[in-house]
This record gives C-alpha cells, sequence and structure tokens, in this order.
C-alpha cells in the first residue's frame, strides 16, 4: 500500500508538471484571468495570470499553466482584481535560474505554483480587459481580503501599523517592507504573520468560550458553528496550505467527537498533509508546507513527555512553562530547515516567543473583531484603536529583540543531506528523552555520528578543492577564487553580493573581499593566470597571456576582434553577448560563457605553485595592467 501511494503520488506530480503549456518564445495574444492582485515592485507591477487561451497562426488554442507578468506603474493595471478577463499582447521568456553555487532555486519554486515563462508588458499590451460574469470562490476571497483591510485603513490604521495588521491577522505579508521583515526574522517570531495552526486553535478557543452557553445537548451545535468559523477565516485568508492544514485537522477532530470517536491527533495531521497532496502534489516541496507539519509533529509527538518533566503548581508559572516547551519542540522541529532555508538562527526565540505570541493572540481576536464590528462604529473603532496600539507594542518589542547583540547567529547553512541527518537526530534524540526505558540514547547518538561524518566530509573535499566562480550578480563582475574553505572575493560592488554571501554560508567558507588595482587586472592563483578586463584588445591579451578571460564591459566596449593565443580556455562575460567581431581569431578549442544567459561559470583549479613562484604567489597574486 505505501509504495502504491507513492507510486501515485509521482504519477499525480509528473502530472501536474505536465499540465504545464510549454509555450514560443515569440509574441503572441494570450487570453488570461488574474489570480491575484497586482503588487507594485519598484518601477512595475508584478501580476500572475491563468493562462486559458493563445491566439495562434489565426487560430485560438487551449494553453494551461500561468505566467508572471511583470507591467510598466500605470493606475489602470493597479485597479484590477482577482477574476478579471485580460487578453495581453507579450513574448514569453523562459524563467531561469542565475545558477550561481546554493542558491534558491526560483525556477522549480515557481513551476510548483504553475509558472514557467514570464513576461514584460506596458499598458498598451493590455489588449481588452473584461470583469466576470461570476467570479470563483477563490477570488472572492482574496476581494473580500482586501476589503477588510480597507475596513482597518478606514478605522483608523494605517502605514506601517497597517502592515502589520494585515501580516499577523490575515496572512498578507504584501504591504510589510524589507526592515520591518527583517526584524521579525531576527527575533524568531516571524510566523506569527503565517496564517497557520497558532491562529486555527486562537479562533477555534475563542469561538468556543464565546458560545458558552450551547452546552450539553447543544455541545454538537457549538462544534460545527466552531468549524463553520474557522472554515470562513480559512477562505478570507487565501486558503493558505498552513491555514488549511489546521483547519483540516480541527475538522477531522470535532468530527470525530461529534460521531463519538476519540481521533487520533498525529493521524489527524498526517490526513490533512495526505488530503493536501492529493489535490496539489507539488505543495511537499513549499516551504510554509515543510516548516508547518515538521513544527506540528514534533509538538504532537513530544510536547506532553517535555512538558510532565517537571510539576508545577503555580497558573502563572504553569502556564509560562507550557509556552517555553511548545516553543522549544516547535523550534527544535523546524531547526535543520530553518538554518538550510534561511542561513540564520534566532538565539532569543523563548524570550521574544513568550512575549510576542501572547500578544499576537490579542492582536488576532481583536483583529477579527474590527471587520465583524464595522456597522458598529461605537464599538469598531475602539477596537481599532486598541488594535494599533497592540500592533505598535509587537512591533517595538520586536525592534528592539532583533537589535540586541547576537540577536542571530548568521550565515550559517547545511546541505540537504545534512539537514536530512540533523533532523533524524532531533527526533531520535527528543523520543529518547521522553522515553528513555525504551528509547536508548544510543540510537540518537549514531544519528548524530552520521551528521558529523557528513559535515567532516563535505569539510575534507572543500579543502582539498580549489575553484574559480564567475557569479551572476546585479554587479558588473563578483568573481569568487575558492582556495580550500577561504574565498577571495573579487567584486565592483562595495558589499558582498547575498548571492556570494549565502554560497559561502551553506559551505562554511571564509570571505575575504579584494579590490581590483585596475580596470584591467590579472589575478594569479597557483598555476592559473586569469584577466579580469572593462575593455580587451590584442595588446593586453598578449601581456596578460590568460587561462581564463573575464569581460565585465558593456556591449559597445567588448566589440573588438582579438588573436587567442594558445593557453586561452574560456572567455566569459558577465555583461554583454559575444559580439562577431570580437570571436574573429578566437579558436574553436575556446569555450565561450555568458553569465547572463547561461549563468554562473564555476571551474575547477590547479594552484599548484610554479616553479619560479613563492607560496604566497602560488595562492592569489594580483598584477595591474595598463
Amino acid at each position: 500500500m505505501s509504495i502504491a501511494l507513492l507510486v501515485t503520488g509521482l504519477v499525480l506530480y509528473n502530472h501536474e508538471k505536465a499540465g504545464i503549456s510549454d509555450l514560443e518564445q515569440v509574441t503572441n495574444e494570450f487570453l488570461c484571468i488574474l489570480s491575484e492582485f497586482p503588487e507594485e515592485k519598484g518601477k512595475s507591477t508584478r501580476m500572475v495570470l491563468e493562462l486559458k487561451g493563445m491566439a495562434s497562426s489565426g487560430s485560438f488554442r487551449s494553453v494551461h499553466g500561468s505566467i508572471l507578468v511583470h507591467a510598466r506603474k500605470d493606475p489602470a493595471v493597479s485597479q484590477l482584481l482577482p477574476g478579471d478577463i485580460l487578453l495581453i499582447r507579450c513574448r514569453p521568456e523562459r524563467i531561469m535560474n542565475r545558477g550561481n553555487p546554493c542558491e534558491f532555486d526560483y525556477k522549480f519554486y515557481l513551476e510548483n505554483h504553475g509558472i514557467r515563462f514570464q513576461a514584460f508588458i506596458d499598458k498598451n499590451d493590455v489588449l481588452s480587459h473584461i470583469p466576470p460574469q461570476r467570479r470563483k470562490l477563490i477570488y472572492k476571497a482574496l476581494i473580500i481580503r482586501e476589503k477588510i483591510i480597507d475596513i482597518y485603513r478606514s478605522r483608523g490604521i494605517c502605514c506601517d501599523r497597517l502592515a502589520l495588521v494585515a501580516a499577523i491577522t490575515l496572512g498578507q505579508k504584501n504591504l510589510l517592507d524589507r526592515e520591518q521583515k527583517q526584524y521579525f526574522i531576527k527575533a524568531g517570531v516571524m510566523h506569527i504573520m503565517a496564517v497557520s495552526g497558532l491562529h486555527a486553535v486562537i479562533l477555534s478557543l475563542f469561538v468556543q468560550h464565546l458560545l458558552f452557553f450551547l452546552r450539553g445537548r447543544f455541545t454538537f451545535l457549538r462544534r460545527i458553528l466552531t468549524m463553520l468559523f474557522l472554515w470562513s477565516f480559512a477562505f478570507v485568508t487565501g486558503l493558505t496550505p498552513s491555514v488549511l492544514r489546521a483547519t483540516i485537522m480541527y475538522t477531522f477532530l470535532q468530527t470525530g467527537k461529534l460521531l463519538g470517536r476519540n481521533a487520533n491527533n498525529l493521524n489527524s495531521v498526517l490526513a490533512s498533509a495526505f488530503f493536501q497532496l492529493l489535490w496539489k502534489p507539488s505543495v511537499l516541496f513549499d516551504a510554509g508546507f515543510q516548516l508547518s507539519y515538521s513544527a506540528v509533529i514534533f509538538i504532537i509527538c513530544f510536547y506532553g513527555s517535555i512538558y510532565r518533566l517537571f510539576s508545577i503548581k503555580n497558573w502563572l508559572t504553569d502556564k509560562i512553562w507550557q509556552s517555553v516547551v511548545v516553543t522549544i519542540v516547535a523550534q527544535a522541529g523546524t531547526l535543520s530547515l530553518t538554518i538550510s532555508l534561511f542561513n540564520r538562527f534566532p538565539t532569543y526565540f523563548i524570550i521574544t516567543n513568550l512575549l510576542i505570541v501572547p500578544l499576537s493572540n490579542i492582536l488576532i481576536i481583536t483583529g477579527c473583531l474590527v471587520p465583524l464590528t464595522y456597522p458598529l462604529e461605537f464599538l469598531s473603532r475602539p477596537l481599532a484603536g486598541f488594535l494599533e496600539i497592540l500592533t505598535g507594542i509587537t512591533e517595538g518589542l520586536t525592534r528592539q529583540a532583533a537589535s540586541l547583540p547576537f540577536s542571530t547567529i548568521d550565515p550559517i547553512g547545511l546541505g540537504t543531506f545534512s539537514a536530512f541527518a540533523l533532523s533524524v537526530f532531533i527526533f531520535l534524540l527528543f523520543q529518547s528523552l521522553s522515553d528513555h526505558k525504551n528509547k536508548p540514547l544510543f540510537t540518537p547518538l549514531i544519528a548524530l555520528l552520521i551528521f558529523m561524518i557528513s559535515l567532516t566530509y563535505g569539510d575534507i573535499t572543500a579543502r582539498k578543492t580549489n575553484e574559480l566562480i564567475v557569479y551572476n550578480t546585479s554587479c558588473s563582475y563578483a568573481v569568487g577564487i575558492r582556495t580550500g574553505k577561504c574565498m577571495y572575493i573579487f567584486s565592483s560592488c562595495e558589499v558582498v553580493p547575498d548571492e556570494v554571501s549565502r554560497h559561502c554560508a551553506m559551505k562554511n567558507l571564509k570571505i575575504r573581499k579584494e579590490i581590483l588595482p585596475g580596470e584591467n587586472s590579472v589575478i594569479e592563483a597557483g598555476r592559473c593566470r586569469i584577466l579580469v578586463s572593462g575593455y580587451l584588445n590584442n595588446r593586453i591579451l598578449e601581456k596578460a597571456d590568460p587561462d581564463y578571460v573575464i569581460i565585465y564591459a558593456g556591449p559597445d566596449r567588448s566589440n573588438r576582434p582579438i588573436n587567442a593565443n594558445n593557453r586561452l580556455n574560456t572567455i566569459i562575460f558577465t555583461r554583454s553577448l559575444t559580439s562577431p567581431q570580437l570571436q574573429k581569431g578566437v579558436h574553436d578549442r575556446v569555450r565561450i560563457h555568458h553569465v547572463k544567459r547561461s549563468g554562473a561559470f564555476v571551474t575547477r583549479l590547479d594552484l599548484a605553485r610554479g616553479k619560479n613562484q613563492s607560496p604566497g604567489q602560488g595562492r592569489r597574486n594580483v598584477i595591474p595592467l595598463q
């Protein structure tokens, strides 16, 4: 049965991927449906459009999947609503990763959301806009969520406070700026902005206490009303995987009680995961799905046994201990994922959760009461004022926690296998602590040994190898020479690019920022000579005698014919494409690599010293060329 389910999941996943149409990269007209509200990004507006049809050779054929469209800012585009039907003219471009080592797989992430292409348009490319006669429920949910945000705005909540209220109560994080997100990430309380089990538990308890008068024979009615309220809340928040998981789990538990059967909590959680995967198999690879289920499974498995380690009679102390145990267990369940996905670990997470989570509980309940009491202004306006005060306190505490010294340990990182090994070790360790008689400590120690071996193997492999990496960044150039566990970075940017920082964090490399002394410089790395050139001609090429040439000039400066020497191995362009003029005289054996088109360039280097080189020169030496 397990094998059959696994094979079925693979078939469904492949069927889901195969359902995305492969588009030709030529200008065509497309019939689309707007999937969500347009989102402003700098000088453009970002839209996700569900593809329905395409005009091709005078006919109209059906296409499937979605396309990511970037449009020039225009009031008409900003006022579009989810579910609107659009006829647009655009040239689809396949979404590609930048190809940097250890980077986030953006292409894979978007494909799991049904998006394989992107396009750039302006207002004249929107040929037609038709509001639908009937919108789907999912589009109505998004519109209702936006109307609730307008209710908050009309009751006096604005600017940063409105962004936080929308994020914490409705999971709408588009209004948050980068700085606000960083405060919550560093403080270790970003989870309160992901509408999930926390919200479901708070609201279900609140509704049950609100319906206290439905007891005895009317208990079933109280449970049904609570389930209806939770599903309404899930609907308004856009039916995200995290809130669906919590809502389905709660529905299983309450349905079991209505039928007189006590449902197992772990089975209920796994059943909710099963139905989500049955509906959309690719949700398995969603970071929110993984973090949510990891935390909940750990809480269900280990909260009770860890909590019972200490018997506390004082009510307040007992509540604090409960909160501490939940925080520790949930953080342990998501530790390896947090490090591998975000390259950081919040050190004060216990303290911040003790302070912020109780505040967020009140904030969530108040945030739900404001739209419910909106027709009664004498109630909704004071509630909105109280909500704004709570939001201000939450933001202030989070800002203070994030600004404390050593608030986060970063940059750190783990590979896939090491992260899996760490997860297994933590699970077995908690299992042994909760039941040390039947689960000896020997088992988690074996898992710890495997984890340590994986780290040691990666460390030894890195120390014995050397690499040349030309990163694909927004800088004119970012060249890395890795010698063992040390990364020398030559970059036109003043700070180390994020792509470089993530790679070095994942591989535990020490970064040493270097500056090239001129527009044309030769980096001597052992036997290898690397020319980094702003402009290239035969005189510079002959003088440098390089193995690798990195050209960061624009098209106007990389248009000269050159005569390649016998030593030259590869020419790498970081900004422009090869011109026919430059390629004259280049031997067929010389490889041409375009970073912007083909991704980052990575190759092994032989850094053994030459006969006439000192140890220092054998590792790295920079020579300016005039």
